[in-house]
């Protein structure tokens, strides 16, 4: 199996080609970025295609990071995603930014629990709990850092992600100390498209994820308070 993997989610501007058969990747480029990923993912892509030489034809399935991250970021990933699986006439998949950061450390350890946590500003994380074994421990969730930092109960941890070192900073000193801290800015596009090959178009929609609700929300009578005379 082919899988062309997409990640924009975060910080970083990515894509690979994984051959299945082969058990690695055959191309692989990511750019750290804030922004830019509009005008960066598909020259980036082109890239990773002539790389590999293959066409997109030749694709077995199209693998996208869907959140949390930068709102911008996912619909630039979503929106090449969707528009390649249409153009090639092939399916496409979704995998949470959560999942992908947490993947590596499942796939190395059965013995330490993993909190794959991404930065939500304002003091609040977004942020999942696995077992080593993947088994779920807490779902994802937005939540203030002060909470997240009760995973401690589950013991000693693998922290992984952008707040990663946010929450080791904060980390109880009465409890299991973490094992490894990993604060990376994105997650690994390979991981994204082994993940991409796991899972199945119709459990993994191609659909943003989001676990917090938009900041700004129109009023409810917009119109009943527009028609209120002014105080005098």
């Amino acid at each position: 199996m082919l899988i062309l993997a997409i990640d924009t989610a975060l910080d970083a501007c990515a894509a690979a080609v994984l051959d299945t058969e082969a058990g690695r990747l055959i191309a692989r480029e990511s750019l750290p970025m804030k922004r830019g990923h509009a005008e960066a993912l598909m020259p980036l892509i082109a890239r990773v295609m002539d790389d590999c030489a293959v066409g997109f034809a030749a694709l077995d399935r199209i693998a996208v990071t869907t959140g949390p991250g930068s709102f911008t970021g996912l619909r630039v990933g979503l929106s090449a995603a969707r528009g390649i699986a249409l153009a090639a006439g092939k399916p496409v998949v979704g995998l949470t930014t959560l999942t992908a950061y947490a993947a590596a450390a499942v796939s190395e350890t059965g013995q330490h629990p993993i909190i794959s946590a991404i930065d939500a500003r304002h003091d609040h994380v977004y942020f999942q709990v696995v077992g080593g074994n993947g088994s779920s421990l807490i779902r994802p969730r937005v939540a203030p850092i002060e909470e997240a930092l009760e995973a401690a109960r589950f013991g000693a941890p693998i922290l992984v992600g952008n707040a990663a070192g946010i929450l080791g900073a904060r980390w109880p000193a009465d409890a299991p100390q973490p094992v490894q801290v990993d604060p990376q800015p994105a997650p690994d596009i390979a991981w994204v498209a082994w993940l991409g090959a796991a899972v199945a178009p119709d459990t993994a929609p191609a659909r943003p994820y989001y676990l917090r609700a938009p900041d700004a929300k129109p009023p409810k009578d917009p119109l009943r308070n527009a028609s209120q005379p002014s105080a005098s």
